[in-house]
């Protein structure tokens, strides 16, 4: 039986560090453990961003620089941390206008009062930030993989 790829666990790892970061931070102001951090968007670092990042990295250092599935892997990362600074961001503005014109419209008409979540996409920061996490994760597992 094969083992899993460095590069899947790269990719994990990245992941799971950035959910834990934006976790550690939110107790650090809140003094109060939120799990839900862990399966949230948006916030300081992005963790998708963090996850394509560090398996394109992991991906480079296995199989090369010059190989084609590393190029594949930093094609993957690019669009993904597009996404996450203007697709998904995009998103979350119309989500905080949408809900802003929902509460104006509360007060004249009974309407429900679900919210849309806001907090979908990135700043450039978050992102780049990520993209650092996701580059020393696939440095350390490899590290420590190989």
């Amino acid at each position: 039986m094969n083992s899993l790829h460095p590069s899947f666990w790269a990719a994990l790892f990245g992941w799971v560090i950035a959910q834990t970061a934006k976790m550690s931070c939110s107790f650090i102001e809140s003094k109060r453990l939120d799990f839900s951090y862990m399966v949230s968007t948006g916030g300081m670092p992005s963790a998708h961003s963090a996850m394509a990042s560090s398996l394109a990295t992991s991906l480079g250092l296995c199989e090369g620089f010059d190989s084609a599935i590393f190029a594949i892997g930093c094609a993957f990362a690019i669009v993904v941390m597009f996404d996450a600074q203007s697709v998904r961001k995009a998103a979350g503005e119309q989500a905080r206008l949408l809900n802003q014109i929902v509460d104006e419209l509360l007060h004249e008409h009974h309407l429900s009062e679900n919210k849309l979540k806001e907090l979908l996409g990135h700043t450039r920061l978050e992102v780049f930030m990520g993209m650092l996490t996701g580059i020393a994760t696939a440095m350390a597992t490899f590290r420590f993989i190989h």
